[in-house]
């Protein structure tokens, strides 16, 4: 068996090329684009280029899409200053504070920001107003990532409903709402996490396996059911040589890719998956994507609902 790739980045071309019409109505019966401020604080690489992907998919459909930035010495309280400020401005439909803050912020300061944005305007889905409404069902602006992997799932006709469900690991941003996303759609779900005992065991029982823990390659051919449909949300740089040769084989494309840039992104799921699993995500070109446009689908939402008010 050779598992069906989820292509997640035609996917997003095709939902980004759907939404890009309702964008230019708004504007042209509102008199201005939906508009998305991004908030970055400092000059973590990795949010540099994650910041730099989402203000081109933005741009590109018609949004109003600005970057704030602030220093790596910015304080907290600055911070929620320039949040608020955001909230205040009506041409901003739409707020999105980068992960992560710097750590001189302290341990709480992701969950205070967070909490301080306007749930109206929280296109992240991250703010207690709503997450709660998502435990109630009744979200509608929800965290990008899991309500991509659901828009993929359906949309690619695998069944969700009566089927078990196992997610690795627990984080606010994937895990838990990933969870509740699935449970909503009749899955029997299990949350997995570094505390799980026969943790592979408990991941062989899946019917759709969801792999969010940021370990390279942890989830090997002892944790998938045969014809099992495996998520793979991890992003892992892997710069290191027998790292890479052991994932994969002499000849390999990847390998090909490694020494071109001399690092390698990988997901959380071994390779040699895709010889057991009935379907699987590819990274990168799976999830990573559909996160993106799910942040854009939220900005079209939070306009409409906040004209209609």
């Amino acid at each position: 068996m050779s598992a069906r790739l989820l292509d997640g980045q035609a996917l997003a071309a095709r939902m980004q090329q759907e939404i890009r019409p309702q964008v230019a109505e708004f504007t042209r019966r509102r008199g201005r684009p939906p508009g998305l401020a991004i908030v970055l604080v400092g000059q973590d690489p990795a949010s540099e280029v994650y910041v730099g992907h989402k203000l081109k998919a933005g741009t590109e459909i018609g949004f109003r899409a600005d970057l704030n930035r602030l220093p790596e010495t910015a304080t907290l309280d600055e911070t929620l200053a320039l949040v608020q400020r955001l909230n205040r401005e009506e041409v901003y439909d739409g707020i999105l504070v980068q992960s992560p803050l710097p750590k001189s912020m302290g341990a709480g300061a992701g969950i205070t920001v967070f909490d301080a944005i306007d749930p109206s305007k929280d296109v992240d889905g991250l703010t207690a107003v709503n997450v709660g409404k998502l435990v109630q069902n009744r979200a509608a602006l929800i965290s990008c990532t899991p309500a991509g992997i659901i828009e993929l799932l359906e949309r690619e006709r695998i069944p969700i409903a009566g089927q078990r469900a196992v997610v690795i690991g627990r984080s606010d941003i994937v895990g838990k709402p990933m969870a509740l996303l699935l449970l909503q759609r009749d899955a029997t779900v299990t949350i997995c996490h570094s505390k799980t005992p026969n943790l592979a065991e408990v991941c062989r029982e899946a019917d759709i396996l969801v792999a969010a823990v940021g370990r390279a390659a942890m989830v090997t051919t002892d944790f998938v059911k045969p014809g099992a449909v495996v998520i793979d949300v991890g992003v892992n740089r892997v710069s290191d040589r027998p790292t890479v040769e052991l994932l994969y084989p002499k000849g390999h494309r990847r390998r090909a890719v490694f020494e071109k840039n001399g690092s390698l992104l990988v997901g959380d799921v071994h390779p040699a998956v895709a010889e057991l699993a009935s379907a699987l995500t590819p990274v990168p070109g799976g999830v990573g994507p559909l996160t993106i446009t799910m942040l854009m689908m939220n900005t079209l939402r939070a306009a409409h609902a906040r004209v209609a008010r």
